[in-house]
């Protein structure tokens, strides 16, 4: 797959099929558009392209107040990416006066005569141009005359549920990780570097590693204990995980994510970990004693390896 640092660093020796939108999460959902996207570039004998967007949006339109829980960093996002198959991804830096083109000028100066675009696959809710004016009928309309053709995807459903970002967000956010899993068609993950805590998990015979997350609009998910498995070094380690304010030593500690490995004995200081949520095992809860505490994580444990 090729990267592209913007519209104006595209090769244009060929004709592409595009996709556009930022596809946080690369979900389901996305997957059925991407699938689509390189059926019919195959069948054409065009690029699959995928055009997005860094730093997202809102996070240039409302520096201040941009709220941003997102589900893949752009690296993340780039791994799934070229796992769906895609030819060519262009991340076009996002900036105030691009989102000012208006739809016709965002379609007719950048997709077509930008990135020789002769064939647009969007998801039935897209929108695009300046204020999100432009939508698939927008699309058709301008489809004769600037030469390109449109297919649309209808919504992909997993039991009868919508999958969108939102709704995993949204899972996840209720620590129902299951589901959100489900509608990802992965194991919900973040990355961190492993940094020094203090050791109380060590003295309570689990040892811990605390994660040290450096993407502040990372999703964290609901504060409580999981299963997860934990990626080090290209090897794969079960274990479960806190993520909360240890309510049994502090009154209101920082929010914190520690894992403990299970079977595991190494300095792993300053190493990159990935992490991959399995299961929701319970809420984060305040023990009268380090007694109650080891009796709970001993259980933890076991319904943690049970997964």
């Amino acid at each position: 797959m090729r990267i592209f640092k913007g519209i104006d660093q595209y090769d244009r020796s060929e004709e592409a099929c595009l996709t556009t939108g930022t596809f946080d999460g690369v979900h389901v959902g996305h997957r059925k558009i991407i699938q689509m996207l390189n059926d019919i570039a195959e069948r054409e004998g065009r690029r699959s392209v995928m055009l997005t967007f860094h730093p997202h949006p809102r996070k240039v339109l409302f520096p201040d107040d941009h709220g941003l829980e997102l589900l893949t960093t752009m690296e993340e996002k780039l791994e799934l990416l070229e796992a769906a198959g895609l030819d060519d991804v262009i991340i076009h830096p996002f900036s105030k006066e691009f989102s000012r083109f208006n739809a016709v000028e965002y379609v007719r100066d950048l997709l077509v005569n930008g990135l020789r675009m002769k064939h647009m696959v969007i998801g039935y809710d897209h929108h695009f141009g300046r204020n999100r004016e432009g939508d698939i009928h927008q699309l058709r309309e301008m489809a004769p005359l600037y030469d390109f053709n449109v297919t649309e995807i209808s919504a992909e459903d997993i039991e009868d549920v919508h999958v969108s970002s939102t709704k995993v967000r949204t899972a996840l956010q209720e620590g129902d990780v299951v589901t959100a899993n489900m509608y990802l068609g992965y194991s919900y993950s973040f990355r961190g570097n492993v940094v020094r805590g203090k050791n109380r998990g060590k003295d309570l015979g689990f040892p811990t590693a605390n994660i040290e997350i450096s993407d502040d609009t990372k999703l964290i998910p609901k504060n409580g204990v999981y299963a997860v498995d934990v990626l080090l070094e290209g090897v794969a380690y079960r274990g479960m995980m806190n993520i909360g304010h240890n309510p049994t030593f502090e009154k209101r500690g920082e929010r914190s994510v520690e894992v403990n490995l299970f079977d595991f004995d190494r300095d792993i200081y300053g190493l990159e970990v990935k992490v991959e949520l399995l299961k929701y095992l319970r809420s984060e809860k305040r023990y009268s004693d380090v007694t109650g505490l080891k009796t709970q994580m001993e259980i933890d444990k076991h319904d943690a390896q049970g997964v």
